[in-house]
């Protein structure tokens, strides 16, 4: 995969600068990160207060920003917690990043490369090898990974 320069992705996610990774899909505000791995290029995903359409959540799980309400999110479309983010084929797989005191701050899924895709806020959407070229300050790190059969 060609390097592709953005001085702005870069910028917020330092590791990039060393990492192969490209736009796959243009900025937009249209949907996040957590949509994105939910496979909704439609509206964004949070657990925001019910009655506030701003954004989706599914209605039987919390309203919190806790790792365990994502999970719950993503199991509601049939992901079950897996050990570690390793290519499986014939699964699809999702990694959550939460901060050091564990608030979910970004959701990756992996591509049939086992490279991962990413939406990153309202910027582009973007290819990138490993999880590690998104840790940082702005998403903390990975903390937990699903896995579903592939459709």
């Amino acid at each position: 995969m060609a390097r592709y320069l953005n001085r702005r992705n870069e910028a917020l996610f330092p590791n990039l600068q060393r990492e192969d990774y490209h736009v796959i899909g243009r900025a937009t505000a249209r949907f996040n990160c957590i949509a994105h791995a939910a496979g909704d290029s439609e509206r964004p995903w949070w657990p925001v207060e019910e009655g506030d359409d701003r954004a989706f959540w599914p209605n039987e799980i919390a309203r919190e920003e806790s790792v365990e309400a994502f999970l719950a999110a993503f199991a509601t479309l049939g992901y079950v917690t897996c050990t570690g983010p390793e290519l499986e084929p014939g699964f699809d797989k999702l990694a959550i990043y939460a901060d050091p005191n564990g608030r979910p701050k970004h959701a990756a899924k992996q591509t049939l490369s086992g490279f991962w895709s990413s939406k990153l806020g309202s910027l582009q959407t973007i290819e990138h090898r490993t999880l590690e070229a998104l840790e940082g300050d702005s998403y903390g790190r990975a903390v937990a990974f699903l896995k579903r059969r592939s459709e």
